[in-house]
């Protein structure tokens, strides 16, 4: 930086608005500002087009998802009661296990634990799919099931950093984050990134929905499934009231910054974007023009408290992306069970699991396809990891990363399949293994990224997702 360059911030008079970006990156304003700015570049670059939200970066390629719905299934359910069936497994159920285990979370390891769940076709398709999904076999058609992914962490915080982030530690964006980072989002007033919370933030905490070291507008908005998804988010007093309020501000704010006082600008506008949310989350969460019919689709007459949660999640994930929000991940409602994380009564805590997500999540996908948008949507459904094929204590399974089940659905997925394989037990992934990487990239190529392109300078050197790693799998794709 020249001294003529340098001290141009410190005169009076007009400003550039190249200049003024540069000027309020530190505020702590950043994370409202960081959007408008956002715009402010677009109008300097080629590579952005026009959205509803105003200008908006061009994807590398032709994207077939506009829009992500990721369900995180905390803890890690079982791939062999799930979406992998193994008849061999439970054949020898009460067996030693004959395979060689590896090092586990914990060491009370013992024989072969068969499913307590019968597997049924699903769909035109006949993808076997466990009686803990009923509702979800329905939509088998629409299913990719991938029976081969992999980690390489069997622990919850570090498994979860990396699903999330693609490192297995704190200190990267999330990859919702990288999603609005390259795409920006197509509603100004509203988060492009929204996490709504049923109950349980994964292991690892905040951190998992974090923009680390991109631009604050970009990590996870953090919502809630109740009348009031946000704290003093609906007004307190008339709006013109606070319209004057803002105006007085920025009117000192105009004088303060002839003096430097950059940061000021930042909270401006960081108040400025507080003040539209008032009229966007009420009116996108706001689900009393929903049909009575839609409603209990979802669940939200279930007697069971946890569906009711997770049947609002999956309504409000539905009304958000229709409204341009470019990123929402579901977690988890509290049941009574420890997550998915059954070390012990699995029966017991898998059942209730699965009782809280089958049907909102079933009604999801139909009515995504129902109102056309299941083609602009992807849907991922899954977690850090799976369980081992042998039991922990009795009734109980360990963390395994070795193989485990995840699988997709619209945004340009070729439904009713399943791609890889475990053993015949269900502990390895023997047949096209698929890492976490892979399937990031893969998301963002849906979405019309290239992931060795999306890309940001930080610490010396070009930082992305997927790192030096990842491949897109096209088989993947319809």
């Amino acid at each position: 930086m020249t001294d003529s360059h340098h001290c141009r911030r410190f005169v009076s008079g007009p400003t550039s608005r190249r200049e003024m970006l540069r000027q309020v990156a530190g505020g702590f304003g950043l994370a409202a500002f960081a959007a408008l700015a956002h715009e402010a570049r677009a109008a300097e670059t080629s590579r952005f087009r026009v959205g509803t939200g105003g200008m908006l970066p061009e994807p590398h390629h032709a994207p077939t998802a506009r829009s992500v719905i990721f369900l995180y299934m905390d803890g890690g359910p079982g791939q062999m009661d799930t979406f992998d069936p193994k008849p061999v497994l439970t054949d020898r159920h009460g067996q030693p296990f004959p395979m060689e285990k590896a090092p586990t979370q914990f060491d009370s390891n013992g024989h072969c634990l068969g499913t307590p769940w019968q597997f049924r076709p699903g769909g035109t398709c006949g993808t076997p799919i466990s009686d803990l999904f009923p509702h979800v076999r329905e939509m088998a058609d629409e299913l990719l099931v991938v029976r081969s992914m992999t980690s390489p962490f069997n622990e919850h915080t570090n498994a979860n950093y990396f699903l999330h982030t693609g490192l297995g530690l704190a200190g990267r964006p999330s990859m919702g984050a990288w999603a609005t980072y390259g795409l920006g989002s197509e509603n100004r007033d509203l988060p492009g990134f929204v996490v709504l919370d049923g109950g349980l933030i994964p292991p690892g905490g905040l951190e998992c929905f974090g923009n680390a070291f991109l631009p604050a507008t970009h990590q996870g908005s953090v919502l809630r499934p109740a009348d009031e998804v946000l704290a003093n988010i609906r007004p307190r007093e008339e709006i013109d009231r606070q319209r004057r309020k803002l105006g007085l501000v920025e009117a000192f704010d105009r004088g303060l910054r002839a003096a430097g006082h950059d940061r000021i600008e930042s909270a401006i506008r960081n108040q400025e974007l507080a003040f539209r949310m008032q009229f966007s989350v009420p009116e996108a969460t706001d689900l009393t023009g929903e049909t009575d019919e839609t409603t209990r689709m979802y669940g939200f007459e279930s007697d069971f408290e946890p569906t009711r949660i997770y049947a609002r999640e999956c309504l409000l994930a539905r009304r958000l992306v229709e409204r341009g929000v470019r990123f929402v991940e579901c977690t988890c409602p509290r049941v009574n069970a420890d997550r998915w994380d059954q070390h012990g009564k699995l029966k017991e805590g898998h059942e209730n699991n699965a009782r809280a997500v089958d049907q909102p999540i079933a009604a999801l996908l139909k009515d995504l396809k129902q109102r056309g948008l299941l083609d602009s949507t992807l849907v991922v459904w899954g977690a850090e990891f799976g369980r081992t094929p042998f039991s922990q204590g009795s009734d109980g399974r360990d963390h395994n990363q070795f193989g485990f089940s995840m699988w997709l659905a619209g945004g340009g997925i070729a439904g009713g399949r399943t791609f890889g394989a475990t053993d015949e037990f269900g502990y390895r992934a023997v047949e096209n293994p698929v890492e976490i990487h892979d399937l990031h990239a893969t998301m963002l190529h849906l979405m019309g990224i290239d992931h060795e392109r999306l890309t940001i300078r930080f610490g010396g050197r070009d930082m992305r997702l997927t790192d030096v790693h990842g491949k897109v799998m096209h088989d993947w794709i319809g």
